[in-house]
């Protein structure tokens, strides 16, 4: 659950902290006080885009923190943790957010910088924010498919990652094969290309490395004179009458002559005896070299011009000789195919086939599980829909195509090309409904009311809830369109979310307001010339009194405190039957 939210310098918000407690909390006041704020502000927290525009006039950045309280060890979080490196202890995460009035955005998950991708991972174990654009998107049927998905995403995700895998593969023949079908002219003009850069490559010679030989080299001669000197100089200092390997010799001598004296002494005579011997090979391996070195004038011109050609040739094929070598590599290899293109052509025909049955019965095991998924989610909405007044609507998920042939006649209609597979199988799903009886189903955007649309999202939120074991869920004003006994079961159904996981609901109907185990009043003042939001926790007595107003829209009446009262025990009355059973 989210336990705290701190905010400072959001939008009109100077500074605030609310704290948030289990169960159903409502936020509610008048249109323009900020309710949406606090929302936006924990909509950032879940990873959401940011502006500018929410730094607060005058403010360098505006901050945002989230204490979320963790109560399940299989929770996911723990995996998101894991996968990305922050360490989850305690049963709490903390996510942070910033954003500067210059459009920076610093992302924090329990004090590890994170980017606003891997902080949206986080955040969407964490929050489910649901919204009248939400809700609108019911209407997009592009959509259905995903909430499908989301119905049992533990046996549809591991299919569907299987399958996107296929094809993905199949994407990338298919593109291949398209370009090696060009028209032929194209396809000259490439191998003439290919066959000019291979015999550039090729008449270079180039060897494993050699431009980094060469210039080792290089700098050796370039620096003969210098390297010669020391060379000299240290072999002087160490060979020779009265020279370093000399004064070792002595030394080690001297520790010789009284070895069997002192058993300290005879392990460093031992030692310095190892030393001697190697001072002595070292010096012979510094005079070898030294005697070998030539100075060859004429040697480093080549070198110099050799490197010249090869930097030529890295403007063109590559930084390295050895990715210039694999550059030629490749150019072979192509040619090699645009030479025996037909027989190229004729092996990836015979891959996409292969491969296109594969992904056809991934896909098609995909299609059993959604069917099977959709069954018994049509079964939950319904079951859902009884207690929200639409115990007549029928509810219907459709496959589009409806596929009535065999697996041979559409994994031959795949491979002519004329059914086509997408990223999600070969599924279009579709939600229908029909709100009244003897009607058909229809699409949603065809028949659908607002509050009829409401009250769907709201049977598939009470459904995930179960389902997911997201730590809050929150609603921001998803009982626009509805009132009387649906404004009722609306309210009793985001209760019974709240069995489930924590709710904030923005709220402007009484009916919800009522059934909240705490309710938050936003509030919008004028200090100094500058409007500021408050949030505070209202007692019994005031939640009346907020009871009241929302029930009239205008100066209490006794009649609306009457009103609110009765509305109150009614709520208490139903939250305590629903604990009995």
């Amino acid at each position: 659950m989210l336990a705290e939210l701190s905010i400072q310098d959001f939008a009109i918000i100077d500074k605030t902290s609310v704290t948030f407690q289990e169960g159903l909390t409502v936020l509610t006041g008048e249109t323009g006080a900020g309710k949406s704020i606090i929302i936006d502000a924990i909509q950032l927290l879940a990873g959401g885009r940011g502006s500018v525009e929410f730094v607060r006039h005058g403010a360098k950045k505006a901050e945002i923190e989230g204490l979320f309280l963790i109560d399940r060890d299989d929770h996911p979080i723990y995996e998101a943790g894991s996968a990305y490196g922050v360490e989850i202890s305690d049963g709490m995460a903390v996510l942070q957010r910033t954003i500067t009035s210059g459009g920076k955005s610093i992302c924090r998950v329990n004090g590890k910088l994170v980017t606003l991708a891997i902080l949206r991972e986080f955040g969407k174990t964490l929050i489910d924010i649901h919204s009248q654009h939400e809700t609108q998107s019911l209407m997009e049927p592009d959509n259905h498919i995903e909430l499908l998905d989301a119905f049992r995403p533990e046996q549809i995700s591991v299919a569907k990652e299987e399958y996107r895998k296929l094809y993905e593969r199949l994407t990338e023949l298919k593109l291949r094969y398209k370009s090696w079908s060009k028209n032929e002219q194209e396809m000259s003009h490439r191998q003439d290309l290919l066959a000019f850069q291979k015999k550039e490559l090729e008449q270079a010679e180039l060897q494993p490395n050699e431009d980094v030989e060469l210039e080792n080299e290089r700098n050796r001669l370039a620096n003969f004179e210098k390297v010669h000197k020391s060379l000299q100089t240290a072999y002087n200092a160490l060979y020779g009458e009265q020279r370093g390997i000399e004064w070792v010799r002595i030394a080690e001598q001297a520790l010789q002559e009284q070895q069997d004296a002192d058993e300290f002494i005879s392990q460093k005579a031992e030692a310095l005896s190892n030393a001697y011997y190697a001072i002595e090979e070292l010096s012979y391996d510094i005079r070898n070299y030294s005697d070998q070195m030539q100075y060859d004038e004429g040697r480093l011109n080549d070198i110099e011009a050799r490197l010249d050609e090869i930097s030529r040739l890295k403007r063109k094929y590559g930084s390295t000789v050895n990715e210039m070598l694999e550059y030629l590599a490749k150019v072979e290899e192509e040619l090699e195919q645009i030479t025996n293109k037909d027989v190229h052509l004729n092996e990836l025909e015979n891959e996409i086939r292969e491969l296109t049955h594969d992904a056809f019965l991934e896909a098609k095991h995909l299609h059993e599980i959604r069917s099977a998924a959709a069954a018994e989610l049509m079964v939950a909405i319904h079951e859902e829909l009884q207690g929200l007044y639409l115990e007549k609507a029928k509810f219907v998920i459709r496959f589009n195509p409806e596929w009535h042939d065999t697996d041979a006649q559409i994994l031959e209609a795949l491979q002519t090309g004329s059914a086509r597979l997408n990223a999600n199988g070969f599924d279009q799903v579709q939600f229908l409904i029909s709100a009244n009886p003897g009607e058909p189903p229809k699409e949603l955007n065809k028949v659908a009311s607002g509050g009829e649309l409401s009250r769907i999202m709201l049977a598939l939120k009470n459904i995930f809830a179960r389902h997911q074991g997201v730590t809050s869920v929150i609603f921001d004003e998803v009982d626009t369109g509805v009132s009387g006994r649906v404004a009722q079961a609306i309210a009793e159904k985001i209760f019974e979310i709240s069995k489930a996981s924590q709710v904030l609901c923005i709220t402007h109907l009484p009916q919800v307001a009522a059934m909240s185990d705490t309710h938050k009043l936003i509030s919008k003042t004028q200090t100094d010339e500058r409007t500021e939001t408050s949030v505070r926790e209202l007692n019994t007595d005031e939640k009346i009194d907020e009871l009241s107003r929302m029930i009239t829209g205008a100066s209490l009446t006794d009649t609306a405190k009457i009103h609110a009262k009765e509305m109150l025990e009614l709520a208490n009355h139903f939250k305590l039957k629903t604990a009995e059973s």
